[in-house]
C-alpha cells in the first residue's frame, strides 16, 4: 500500500508539472476572471483514454474560469500545449470509425453547404481530420483535399481505409502555404486546444482569398446545456474551452474574419452508439443479434447545443 501511495503521489506530482496557469483569456486577452465551474476530477491524472472523441464520462470538467470581457469559459488551469498534444498522438479509438455512416451524414451536410458557397470547388482543408471521413467524402465530389491529424493510429486508420495521405502534426505548427486553401474546415477542434486563438490565426493565414473557414463547437449558452447542468455531454475532459456567441465572435474578428452563415449542427449516430453512451442501458447491447440491429438504426439528434460557423476572410 505504502508503495502504491508513493507511485500515485509521483504521479500527480508529475502531472501537475504539465499544468498551466492562464494568466489572460485565450480568446480576448483580457485579464479579468471570474469562477464558472469547479473541477469533477484530478487533472493531474489526466490520460490519453479521457480524450477519446468517444469518451462518454460525461460531467467531468475541469476547474473554469470565464472571461468578463468577451464570456469565453475555459479550462484554468489547463494542460500546456506539448502535454495535450502528447496525449492526442498516442490515442486510437475505433468506436469513432465504427461510426463512420453515421458521422458522414454530419459531414456530407457541411459539404452541401460549403459547394453552395463554392460551386467551383478547390482545395479543402480539414483541421483535426481523425481517421479523414469527412476528407474523404469532399474528395468523392470533386475537392482536392489536405488535412492534418495527432493521433498516429487514426492517420493510419485514414490511409488504410480511405488511402488519404494525412499529415500527422499540429495544425499550428505545420508549414503550410499561405494563401492557399479554398475552405478550411474545423469541427469539434477548438474547444480541444488550450489557445485557439493561435489556430484561428493560422487559418486566416493560409486561406486564399474569398475562402471560408467552417467551424462546428459546443454552444454553452444553449438550451440543452442549461437543462442538463453538469450532466452536459460537452462537459468532459477533452474540452478546454466553451463558447458562446459573443466570444465566438470575438475569436474570429480578432483572426480576420467575419461570420457570414450560422445555424446550429445536427449530430446522427447509430441506435447502438448512443445506447453505449449510458451505463445503465448497455445490458440491451449484450445480446449480438440486438447489437447488430441497434447498430442499422440511425437516429439524428437536433439538439441545437453547437455553433456551426461559416466565415469569410476580411480582406
Amino acid at each position: 500500500m505504502k508503495r502504491w501511495n508513493s507511485k500515485f503521489k509521483k504521479n500527480r506530482r508529475e502531472g501537475l508539472q504539465k499544468l498551466e496557469h492562464i494568466k489572460t483569456c485565450p480568446v480576448c486577452s483580457g485579464s479579468s476572471f471570474s469562477s464558472h465551474r469547479k473541477g469533477t476530477f484530478d487533472p493531474s491524472l489526466l490520460s490519453k483514454d479521457q480524450i477519446k472523441i468517444t469518451d462518454s464520462d460525461y460531467g467531468r470538467i475541469w476547474d473554469l474560469s470565464r472571461c468578463d470581457s468577451c464570456t469565453h469559459i475555459f479550462a484554468n488551469p489547463c494542460p500546456t500545449q506539448s502535454f495535450i498534444q502528447s496525449l492526442y498522438s498516442e490515442i486510437e479509438d475505433p468506436l469513432y470509425q465504427e461510426e463512420a455512416q453515421g458521422r458522414s451524414k454530419n459531414f456530407k451536410r457541411i459539404i452541401s453547404t460549403l459547394e453552395k458557397i463554392h460551386p467551383e470547388k478547390g482545395i479543402l482543408f480539414d483541421v483535426g481530420t481523425a481517421t479523414g471521413i469527412l476528407l474523404d467524402i469532399a474528395r468523392k465530389r470533386g475537392w482536392e483535399v489536405d488535412g492534418i491529424e495527432p493521433s498516429t493510429w487514426a492517420v493510419h486508420v485514414a490511409k488504410d481505409r480511405y488511402d488519404l495521405e494525412i499529415r500527422e502534426g499540429i495544425f499550428e505548427k505545420a508549414p503550410l502555404s499561405e494563401n492557399h486553401y479554398t475552405v478550411i474546415t474545423m469541427v469539434d477542434f477548438i474547444e480541444h486546444i488550450p489557445h485557439p486563438g493561435e489556430a484561428v490565426s493560422k487559418a486566416n493565414k493560409i486561406i486564399s482569398a474569398g475562402g471560408t473557414l467552417c467551424l462546428v463547437t459546443p454552444d454553452i449558452n444553449s438550451l440543452a446545456a442549461k437543462i442538463m447542468g453538469g450532466k452536459w455531454w460537452h462537459f468532459r475532459p477533452a474540452h478546454l474551452g466553451f463558447f458562446t456567441k459573443k466570444s465566438l465572435d470575438c475569436l474570429l474578428r480578432q483572426a480576420g474574419f467575419h461570420i457570414f452563415k450560422q445555424r446550429k449542427y445536427s449530430w446522427t449516430f447509430s441506435a447502438y452508439y448512443l445506447l453505449s453512451r449510458r451505463p445503465r442501458l448497455k445490458f440491451l447491447l449484450k445480446n449480438p443479434l440486438m447489437a447488430s440491429i441497434w447498430k442499422k438504426i440511425s437516429i439524428k439528434l437536433a439538439l441545437l447545443d453547437s455553433f456551426e460557423i461559416y466565415a469569410k476572410k476580411v480582406m
